[in-house]
């Protein structure tokens, strides 16, 4: 008996470490792949898109936000792995009659350390879990952040949506030294272009998820703030709280060069890689 608590601070009890996992969280299934768990992952969901061999051959219960419950039935997990921001409640709730569902509620480095340090132990993968953990450390204790940047983060478009405080991504732009201009709105605030003019931001992420912001997007915002400085940024790096991690300090070590050596007033930047 393997007895856990979820971010949650739910208990739940497994008969053994799992052995048909579902994971409903597309950074979580990167995470269990990179912990030697490839042959355990029996569904994800359509979103699960890295690794691609794990996308390309394990069966797919839908969205993050619309799981098919037949599909899960069918695949008789052992285990689901969940999230509070990105999976429904009542999606959970359902499952848990039936299934252990374990819930990750991720909204700093701290959080996400802690989840994969949790995960490995009870997927008897601790050893590479302290590795992955040592890694994310090891990047974040050399990265070279900006210095206060007042910096808006937008995620969707018609209408604008942007980041605010108590977020996973609002921490990655604090621990960059990213001064978020959203940081008294809670969440997932909705900007008019008024507001989002009024705001001025010396700084404009524009996320490649969930809305894939190109180029064009670019443009239409520019006549709004023209001396802001526009970046198209791998929003992987910013919001997957996995094994992606390991990767974060890098990226964002190459885009503050990007951003420094243009000191914010030049030719505008895609950096999405």
């Amino acid at each position: 008996m393997i007895a856990t608590t979820d971010q949650l601070m739910r208990e739940l009890k497994l008969q053994r470490s799992p052995v048909r996992i579902i994971s409903l969280v597309p950074s979580i299934t990167e995470l269990l792949s990179d912990l030697g768990l490839e042959n355990e992952i029996v569904g994800i969901t359509k979103f699960c898109v890295h690794p691609e061999n794990i996308f390309r051959t394990v069966s797919r219960i839908g969205g993050t936000k619309t799981p098919d419950h037949t599909k899960i039935d069918l695949l008789q997990p052992d285990l689901i792995i969940a999230s509070k921001e990105e999976n429904k409640k009542e999606d959970i709730e359902i499952l848990e009659r039936k299934y252990p569902v374990w819930v990750s509620d991720v909204k700093t480095l701290t959080h996400a350390t802690e989840m994969i340090k949790e995960l490995g132990r009870i997927t008897d993968r601790e050893s590479k879990a302290e590795k992955i953990i040592a890694e994310i450390n090891s990047g974040f204790n050399n990265l070279n952040p900006l210095s206060k940047i007042k910096s808006l983060y937008l995620i969707w478009k018609n209408p604008y949506m942007a980041v605010g405080y108590d977020t996973f991504i609002n921490d990655m732009m604090q621990l960059n030294g990213m001064e978020n201009v959203m940081v008294n709105n809670n969440r997932y605030p909705t900007l008019s272009i008024e507001e989002i003019a009024n705001l001025h931001p010396a700084l404009v992420l524009l996320s490649s998820e969930p809305y894939p912001f190109k180029e064009k997007d670019i443009s239409e915002l520019k006549t709004l703030i023209p001396d802001s400085k526009f970046i198209l940024v791998d929003g992987e790096y910013f919001s997957w709280y996995g094994s992606r991690l390991i990767g974060t300090p890098a990226y964002f070590n190459a885009l503050n060069e990007i951003i420094s050596e243009n000191n914010y007033k030049s030719a505008d930047h895609h950096f999405n890689k």
